[in-house]
């Protein structure tokens, strides 16, 4: 096209056709080429943005978001059919007692600027109280064949930052961290710390004779470990949980989870029987925690590897979803 449009326009004007010099005319051709390839090129890339592969999983993304709190400005949740404001109470106790706000002391706060993308929470130090947002409206949990995804982002030095003793990043549970409960920890005795899934079914499922769980091997606790997790004080690490095949009543449930948008590592052929209440569930954040959160949403059903990688990848997070 742009040698066909070269040549008409030298035909146009045949004086000019006859008198040009030979050396003239590779200047003047590619000048012609480059006015009409670079804006066709420029509008083919942005076809391309618009509706290549990337576009077509956000687009589905899009669809299996439940809830959304990128800490941009506020606490609350931008995006969720439940409430959406985070909520302070006591940590131990069933129901656990909350209500909108946060503890005292400025110990949690918005970080300006500081997140992953944009604002992000600010846990300056381990605290007595429990942040979380209520699950009910907020998780799409099912009694039958449940499948889900959370997503979060952290930057923290594990060896530097965090107090002894275990933290949890996140726990969702309406019970105890061993009954109904799944949550992400970094250990407390490790050098490095581990940093661990858990997925607790049921007390009385995972652990029907109710055995000392110190005593246990690790082979039967319901846990993915990795020892050298890559969390770093000067870097966001991306941490996906996703969970399929839950409430079956089968042997079948597999749970996953991702670091960086890679596998970490699974867990297969576990009965998953999670049995909530939803009024009483919790989605719990930062306990034990010190260091900086960002871009928390959750699915409503458990995202493929290629969709872990297209969310890692997101240039504005989650927010752009919605």
């Amino acid at each position: 096209m742009g040698e066909r449009l070269w040549k008409k326009q030298c035909l146009k004007n045949r004086q000019f056709s006859n008198n040009v010099e030979p050396s003239m005319l590779n200047p003047l051709k590619n000048y012609l080429s480059s006015r009409f390839w670079l804006p066709l090129t420029c509008a083919m890339v942005l076809v391309g943005c618009a509706t290549g592969p990337h576009a077509a999983a956000a687009k589905q993304l899009k669809k299996s978001l439940v809830f959304h709190a990128g800490f941009d400005g506020t606490t609350d949740a931008s995006f969720g059919a439940g409430d959406r404001r985070l909520q302070v109470g006591v940590q131990w106790g069933k129901p656990r007692t909350v209500a909108p706000g946060l503890p005292p002391g400025n110990t949690v706060h918005l970080a300006p600027g500081q997140g992953r993308f944009g604002d992000a929470l600010q846990f300056e130090k381990k605290i007595k109280e429990l942040v979380c947002y209520p699950a009910e409206g907020n998780i799409a949990y099912q009694t039958q064949n449940w499948s889900g995804t959370v997503s979060y982002w952290l930057k923290v030095n594990p060896e530097k930052d965090l107090a002894p003793g275990y933290c949890d990043t996140i726990q969702i549970t309406p019970k105890d961290w061993n009954d109904a409960s799944f949550f992400t920890e970094f250990t407390p005795d490790d050098k490095p710390r581990h940093f661990r899934l858990g997925m607790y079914a049921d007390l009385p499922v995972w652990n029907p004779k109710n055995r000392d769980w110190e005593k246990m091997p690790m082979s039967e606790k319901p846990l993915i470990v990795v020892e050298r997790p890559p969390f770093g004080g000067d870097r966001w690490t991306h941490v996906v949980i996703t969970w399929d095949r839950f409430n079956t009543g089968q042997a079948n449930g597999i749970a996953r989870l991702y670091l960086n948008g890679q596998l970490a590592g699974q867990m297969a052929g576990w009965t998953q029987t999670y049995t909530w209440n939803l009024r009483e569930t919790r989605i719990m954040l930062g306990l034990s925690y010190t260091g900086l959160m960002d871009d928390l949403s959750i699915f409503n059903r458990a995202l493929s590897a290629e969709e872990v990688g297209t969310l890692n990848r997101l240039p504005r997070g989650v927010a752009g979803l919605h």
